[in-house]
């Protein structure tokens, strides 16, 4: 064997033999398991299974060649070096078995502790422990009931249902009153559910132990709650999952013992400070499964100064080490302190950027990198409303403000509900006493989630805080029923489908609909709070964030409006001008008339009269608009919309006209109606007479448009404004087609124009796949190309967005087929490729031409980095998204700066 192949099939990697940096092959717990070690904090032994092997096995069903024995090795030197061996009966190791993929996906796949214990080791770990019985005990119990419901498939609710029952017995709700006693009899009774579900009995080889859990660490990498997550969190699924073999330590040995999570800021609002939870006589599952309330960690430095000042000490240290917030689990065992684990914790939106602003001040890291830090994602979180409290509104129950946001929604106590009414259209609060991992459906659907246990660090606090949910747990006052669909808290009972409304800033829990007001981030962009008079480290943070990054960025960014109002307001958002006028939204409403008479005409007289009409109409319109974006660009695409849209419904039509015959009515004009509409109608609207093809068939409808649009133009440069338009030529898919309104309108614009300063640019949206494919052509007679990536998707995916979304996209998301809606964002193998090939044969063609996107996808953040690589000027998206898009611009200039330097 070369020494390549044997670095190949390496599998295994001791903490000390690790770093960082090896995320990628020992997943991020393993390799900042690693990383402390070399740090020297007080990490338990342990070794590291790499993801290579969890692939290698997930391909073939089977450890990989070598495993067994590099595991057997691992484990030996791991037992010479603390003394004990696997199992022993009289001086036992125990190990823990936990999942570690590279990026992190809390409580998504398993952990399995205490292997190594059986019927002899137990007596074995209470000898060690000093005669503590009820702490070995207690040990056993936890490892069937982990082992049983990961390795196993028994039903984790038949052990809860056992313990519950042993509670009841000894007349208390704590498990903590449960003594040797108890506990050795909850054993017995665990290892018979084990074996009624199983068929054998609970393994008492402890190397059998090990082998299995390792297994199903491996395997959990592809069960349904890993899957949901990672598609939520587009985290990709060949990835697999490290498997990490550590010492145990113990935080369930008495009152001196004890666990806990801390953060080195507040992963709520980025404020500096010590933050985290702490709880007493327990193991760290007991903390983020939120079964007993926690302690904030501040209350440690009462119980136990030393460990607390080391552990201050550690938190700054790492935070230091990595730049970054960090997010670290640790035990205390008998007052010693074990650091168990860190990773760059997750945040807040709010916190996200508060951090980076904190953290450049400190000198940790620079502008560039605090752009790297923050995300359009999560400015547009920012942007949603909070709740307005004038109103007589006195919250019923407060816990902690897990994951900020103001949500509001019908009341479910269960995940199958809560998709079942989100589907329905409903908005939804998920209510439980704490989640757990298959309760990730239900989050995802719904608005908020609630839960009466558990703390910041909870189940529920990390996975919402992750998916930008707003969260409220540990708020104890409720009551919650989950078999009678009710909650009991302040002497009011709320049941199933009653409205409550949570606060996920400040914890707070309210009965009933609360109004909502602007965030604080959107009356920041508004101009109505000045980032240099306000306190709020937020828009202090936001401001200074987005400063950079429009001074970075490349890309323009233009706004899709098609009123006056929604120009004001995308301007103040920083908008830098219009890149989708749409003409058709101005002939809704009273002007829908004259657009059917337009249409339906069959003379020009009729035809004259209506287009005679429409002028004076457009033109109001465009001057609106044009002093709105007065010295910026606004493209105007000439009208462009499917004749069904327009039109009365051929069906409704038909049975309107049988009914009223029927009747013995007169009828006579919407005979002829009809018969004018039987005489236009479509299969298929999108693909027929629509866009240029309109404009080509129904003569002076293009014309009336582009004189409107000079006229337009002209008034507001005599009245000082600077109208800057851009005439834009929708679905051209032949060069033929935009010649031919190309000389028609330079004739208009001269006409109209002569002796002014208005300059009009004309171009065309590059929407049709045959248009990109023949861009070189198309751009002899073209002063710029627009990408309509709506359009240019659904032709070159061949599907309908209004018919294929709802009816198979859930599927094609399930199986994989989609990561995400190509709807959503740009898919650049495909239709991403012909936005290359255009922009590239279109510019060799013509150099000097402009080149935009106008579909959403130009605010998608995504989407935007992937047109600043190919070399836009210009991206366009509606008003609320013009933020995001300016981030993302800036983001990406950091993002080809730093592949250049390197």
């Amino acid at each position: 064997m070369t020494a390549q192949e044997t670095v190949e099939h390496k599998y295994v990697y001791d903490f000390a033999e690790g770093n960082r940096d090896l995320k990628d092959l020992l997943g991020g717990k393993g390799a900042n398991l690693a990383e402390m070690t070399h740090l020297g904090l007080p990490v338990p032994p342990g070794f590291t299974i790499t993801t290579e092997a969890c692939k290698a096995y997930l391909a073939s069903g089977e450890q990989p060649a070598g495993l067994a024995d590099q595991i057997a090795a691992h484990l030996a030197a791991l037992e010479q070096g603390m003394g004990r061996r696997l199992g022993d009966p009289d001086d036992p190791l125990l190990v823990s078995v936990r999942s570690g993929a590279k990026f992190s996906m809390p409580g998504m796949m398993e952990t399995v502790l205490n292997v190594g214990l059986n019927d002899r080791s137990v007596v074995g770990l209470a000898a060690q422990a000093n005669g503590n019985h009820r702490f070995a005990w207690d040990s056993y119990r936890r490892l069937i009931q982990m082992f049983g419901k990961t390795v196993c498939e028994v039903p984790g609710e038949e052990f809860e249902h056992a313990i519950d029952e042993a509670k009841r017995a000894k007349g208390s709700t704590d498990d903590l009153d449960l003594d040797a006693d108890d506990l050795r009899a909850l054993v017995d009774t665990y290892k018979k559910i084990f074996s009624k579900h199983t068929g054998r009995e609970f393994p008492q080889d402890p190397r059998e132990q090990l082998d299995l859990a390792i297994r199903a660490v491996f395997d959990s990498w592809n069960a349904e709650r890993a899957v949901i997550y990672r598609r939520q969190e587009r985290i990709p699924a060949d990835l697999g999952t490290a498997v990490n073999v550590v010492a145990m330590v113990f935080g369930n040995l008495g009152p001196d013992s004890g666990t806990g999570v801390a953060f080195t800021r507040d992963p709520a609002s980025g404020a500096q400070g010590i933050y985290g939870d702490y709880l007493a006589n327990a193991q760290g599952e007991d903390v983020v499964a939120g079964i007993r309330n926690t302690v904030p960690l501040q209350e440690l430095e009462r119980i136990n100064k030393p460990a607390y000042d080391e552990l201050l000490d550690y938190m700054a240290r790492l935070e230091r080490h990595y730049k970054d917030l960090c997010d670290i689990e640790f035990t205390i065992e008998r007052g010693k302190l074990w650091m168990l684990q860190t990773r760059v914790g997750k945040r807040t939106a709010a916190a996200a950027f508060v951090i980076a602003g904190q953290l450049v001040d400190e000198g940790l890291i620079d502008l560039d990198e605090a752009l790297h830090r923050v995300n359009g994602a999560q400015l547009a979180q920012l942007m949603f409303p909070r709740f307005q409290l004038d109103h007589g509104f006195e919250p019923v129950a407060t816990g902690i403000g897990a994951s900020p946001g103001a949500a509001v929604g019908k009341v479910v106590f269960t995940s199958a509900r809560a998709v079942e009414l989100a589907g329905q259209g409903e908005d939804v609060i998920l209510v439980r006493r704490e989640t757990n991992p298959d309760d990730l459906n239900g989050m995802i659907a719904s608005k908020g989630i609630l839960t009466s246990r558990g703390g910041k660090t909870s189940h529920a606090a990390v996975v919402a805080r992750g998916m930008g949910k707003t969260c409220v747990s540990g708020a104890d006052a409720l009551d919650i029923d989950v078999p009678k669909r009710r909650i009991t808290v302040a002497g009011r009972t709320v049941t199933e489908g009653e409205v409550v409304s949570i606060d996920g800033t400040t914890g707070k829990v309210y009965l009933g609909q609360v109004p909502v007001t602007p965030s604080e981030v959107v009356q920041y962009f508004e101009g109505e709070l000045d980032p240099e008079a306000t306190d709020g480290a937020l828009v202090q943070a936001v401001h200074r964030i987005m400063s950079y990054a429009d001074a970075r960025r490349r890309l323009a960014v233009r706004t899709n409006a098609d009123t006056g109002a929604d120009a004001a307001r995308a301007r103040r958002f920083g908008a830098e001008g219009i890149g989708l006028c749409r003409t058709e939204h101005m002939f809704l409403g009273d002007r829908r008339e004259l657009v059917e008479r337009l249409i339906l005409a069959r003379e020009a007289p009729e035809r004259e009269a209506a287009l005679a009409a429409l002028l004076p109409l457009q033109r109001a319109d465009f001057v609106e608009i044009f002093r709105a974006m007065d010295g910026q660009p606004v493209t105007v695409r000439l009208i462009d919309p499917p004749l069904h849209e327009f039109l009365p419904p051929l069906e409704q039509l038909a049975v309107d006209v049988a009914v009223a015959q029927e009747r013995g009515e007169d009828v006579a004009k919407e005979e002829a109606l009809l018969a004018a509409v039987r005489r236009m109608h479509e299969e298929n609207p999108m693909l027929g007479l629509r866009g240029v093809r309109l404009g080509l068939v129904i003569p002076g409808l293009f014309a009336m448009q582009v004189r409107a649009i000079t006229e337009a133009a002209v008034e507001c440069t005599r009245q000082g404004i600077n109208a800057c338009p851009e005439i834009m030529v929708p679905l051209v898919g032949a060069v033929q087609e935009l010649e031919t309104v190309r000389a028609e309108a330079e004739k208009i614009i001269a006409e109209v124009a002569g002796g002014s300063d208005v300059e009009v640019l004309i171009g065309t949206m590059i929407e049709v796949p045959r248009a990109a494919l023949t861009a070189g052509q198309i751009a002899e007679a073209a002063e710029f190309f627009s990408f309509g990536t709506n359009d240019l998707t659904q032709m070159g995916w061949g599907f309908s967005r209004d018919d294929v979304e709802g009816a198979f996209f859930w599927r094609y998301l399930e199986l994989g087929i989609f990561g995400i809606s190509p709807f959503e964002s740009i898919d650049a193998d495909g239709i991403g490729r012909l936005v290359r090939i255009a922009a590239e044969e279109g510019r060799a063609a013509r150099p000097g031409l402009k080149l935009g996107v106008c579909g959403e996808h130009g605010g998608d953040p995504d989407s935007v980095h992937f047109f600043h690589a190919v070399g836009l000027d210009y991206v366009s998206c509606s008003p609320f998204r013009v933020p995001v898009a300016r981030l993302e611009a800036g983001r990406a200039a950091v993002v080809t700066a730093g592949s250049d330097s390197r």
